[in-house]
């Protein structure tokens, strides 16, 4: 160790001279000579990072884990013990590709004891990946993904652990809208009709709706590992019925987050503009009928986390 200002255990090597104060490098572990550590980072027994990997601040890598060429970890990640990370889709014996392809863990995430982690695969900021997982796709921020392969199970930082319930029923029945945390959201119950000829399910624009709809469409047979929406709109609002099946919807206003389960037809989420909204974990069968209080504008979408805070800080 040539650096005092970070430490390596007499039994690790360290080739490295990019290493930030505070790191640890301990027993058996190998750092090669192009790669890049920030400070504060713990790297614990039988690690290998290789030459073009970047890790960022406070990095923990559980033992047992092989960190190879095109890594990019950002801060605070967090790797559990015998994570698989690959680089190479088609390896063979002595064949090389022209370039790795680029693996990045984003900041704040985790990955689980015994993941193993595709190449090319980006896991979203404090995403939470499931020990034993096998990600073959991107993760989205937040998102919790579990199996094989793996797929979305929640969102972390939700405020409640369980998705929001109806909280109508035909005891309770009521014609004001339940207010939920993200700010301004709310579920709505709407009016049905059963008899021995089957169900009807009755919308009056102007009375069932806080809005007057200019636009409607329908989201179906999504694939249960899929997401959909994913962003948040500036003007444009939004009211989401399940007409069947069943899905998951994340709101998101940048304070506060919650987990609704839509499951009946006589259940309508109102969304207004300045919410993030994920829809998830849709049953087979699931059609989403969305009313929209603008027509379509392009210019109208934030289309990521990243640009719904920069928006929402302004």
């Amino acid at each position: 160790m040539s650096d005092p200002t970070f430490f390596v255990h007499p039994q690790g090597i360290c080739e490295s001279k990019n290493v930030g104060p505070g790191t640890t490098i301990w027993a058996f572990a190998h750092v090669l000579k192009g790669a890049r550590i920030g400070s504060q980072c713990n790297l614990n027994d039988h690690t290998f990072v290789e030459n073009d990997v970047v890790l960022g601040d406070r990095v923990t890598v559980k033992c047992g884990v092989y960190l190879w060429d095109g890594m990019r970890i950002e801060d605070d990640v967090f790797i559990g013990p015998n994570a698989t990370f690959t680089n190479d889709r088609f390896p063979r014996s002595k064949h090389y590709p022209e370039a790795f392809l680029i693996t990045r863990i984003c900041k704040g995430a985790s990955i689980g004891a015994n993941a193993t982690i595709l190449p090319g695969i980006t896991i979203g900021e404090s995403a939470m990946v499931g020990a034993g997982a096998v990600v073959t796709r991107d993760v989205p921020p937040r998102a919790i993904v579990v199996g094989n392969p793996a797929r979305i199970s929640g969102y972390s930082g939700t405020i409640k652990a369980e998705p929001v319930a109806n909280p109508f029923t035909e005891t309770k029945s009521t014609s004001e809208p339940f207010p939920l945390s993200p700010q301004g959201c709310s579920l709505w119950h709407l009016p049905h009709f059963r008899d021995m000829r089957g169900g009807l399910l009755a919308i009056e624009f102007v009375k069932n709706l806080p809005f007057q709809p200019k636009r409607t469409f329908f989201v179906s047979q999504v694939p249960s590992q899929q997401v959909r929406g994913e962003h948040a709109h500036k003007r444009c609002h939004q009211f989401l019925i399940a007409v069947q099946g069943s899905l998951h919807v994340l709101l998101d206003d940048g304070h506060s987050s919650v987990d609704v389960k839509l499951d009946s037809q006589t259940l309508g989420l109102y969304m207004p503009a300045g919410v993030f909204g994920v829809q998830y974990r849709f049953s087979a069968d699931a059609v989403l009928a969305v009313f929209a209080s603008e027509p379509y504008d392009p210019d109208d979408y934030l289309r990521s986390l990243e640009a719904f805070r920069a928006w929402k800080n302004q």
